[in-house]
């Protein structure tokens, strides 16, 4: 298929900036074949039913946006992609560097570096002494959609808890607004640090209504896949299928698998929340019917036509990029017509689009088979 195939304009206006309050009261389009209806978040529990399974990504983010300073003064933005051991990173640098080169890395008092890729803030990083992490370059490393870097960093006691002191959180360049409560980027069931960017499918779910849907019998399960830069990579390629997902790590534990084949067995709906989950199961092993336990690297790039492992009954997802892989995804799950269609009408109605934006629900009452 063709990149353009996947474009569509949107009004900047409709980039969400900020998350709504409450979490639910987000507006759901909800697409059963070509019927849309419009709802809320809230009224996802009157969509689903007794023995559903709900299957969601239970990834945190790390605050993987760090600010430093090179010996000669020079102010870097740095992006960690990857951990390869303790203390030692693969890493997206915004400035000039080279191997060899010391960085100092202080708490953001206030402020980031300005002109910083993600535009969260304006101003100037203060540094305070004690907090400082020192890194150095060890190499460079080109891929094909740029360059890299391994940095080793040096600092008291476990370099994730200083993270907490010196990072920020690596909300997309899209947005434009201050984060001010690191949470409203975390799932609220959000367990497992290594994500660099949140499964924005589950922002929308809160604490009463997770448990209004246990009340009533629906299932949840949790699996794991730490969101890296193949989620939001572009696509540089106008042939589709020459386009290579960069890997990023899942876990499937015997509990999940049990609960998933369990749902099967009895013949209930799995729905699954997000796209990283969605790419996590397909990932995972199979055999006759069944998921096995399963973890290890995803690489899995799901575009039109795809016949898909897992028997999905429904997908809750946000409305995505123009030409993303998470766009393909969704088309390969309802078709491509159908989703491009469903974003005119929510551009026409007045959705907010991205990761702070609103959700939909699209329902398969094939369950998987479609292609």
């Amino acid at each position: 298929m063709k990149l353009s195939d996947f474009d569509y304009q949107l009004p900047k206006e409709m980039i969400a900036q900020h998350p709504v309050e409450p979490r639910d009261s987000s507006r759901l389009m909800v697409l059963d074949g070509n019927v849309i209806e419009h709802m809320k978040f809230g009224d996802l529990p009157a969509l689903l039913h007794p023995g559903d399974l709900l299957v969601m990504n239970n990834s945190r983010v790390i605050p993987a946006r760090i600010y430093g300073t090179k010996d000669t003064g020079g102010k870097l933005e740095v992006l960690l992609v990857r951990r390869l051991e303790d203390k030692y990173y693969e890493c997206l640098v915004r400035g000039k560097i080279k191997p060899g080169s010391n960085i100092q890395f202080s708490s953001a008092v206030t402020g980031t570096v300005k002109g910083a890729a993600n535009g969260t803030v304006k101003g100037t990083v203060i540094a305070t002494e004690k907090d400082t992490v020192e890194g150095t370059v060890i190499e460079r490393i080109d891929t094909h959609t740029g360059h890299r870097y391994n940095i080793r960093f040096q600092c008291d006691g476990a370099f994730e808890s200083r993270l907490q002191d010196i990072g920020a959180m690596p909300v997309p360049p899209y947005i434009k607004e201050h984060l001010h409560d690191n949470e409203r980027y975390q799932t609220i069931y959000s367990r497992h640090e290594g994500s660099i960017a949140a499964p924005t499918a589950g922002l929308h779910f809160t604490p009463e209504m997770l448990a209004r849907l246990e009340g009533m019998g629906v299932g949840l399960v949790f699996i794991t896949l730490h969101v890296g830069v193949g989620t939001f990579m572009p696509v540089r390629s106008e042939e589709v299928e020459e386009h290579i997902m960069e890997p990023e790590y899942y876990i499937i534990d015997r509990a999940a698998a049990d609960a998933i084949n369990g749902t099967i067995s009895r013949e209930g709906r799995i729905i699954v929340v997000g796209t990283t989950s969605v790419r996590s199961l397909e990932s995972a092993a199979w055999q006759d019917g069944r998921i096995l336990p399963s973890e290890g690297w995803s690489n899995s790039f799901i575009y039109p036509p795809y016949k898909f492992k897992t028997p999905m009954a429904g997908l809750i997802t946000n409305f995505h990029l123009p030409k993303s892989t998470l766009l393909m995804l969704v088309s390969a799950y309802a078709g491509r017509d159908t989703i491009m269609n469903a974003y005119m009408e929510a551009i026409d109605t007045g959705y907010r689009f991205y990761s702070f934006g609103d959700a939909m629900f699209l329902l398969n009452n094939n369950e998987g088979t479609h292609v």
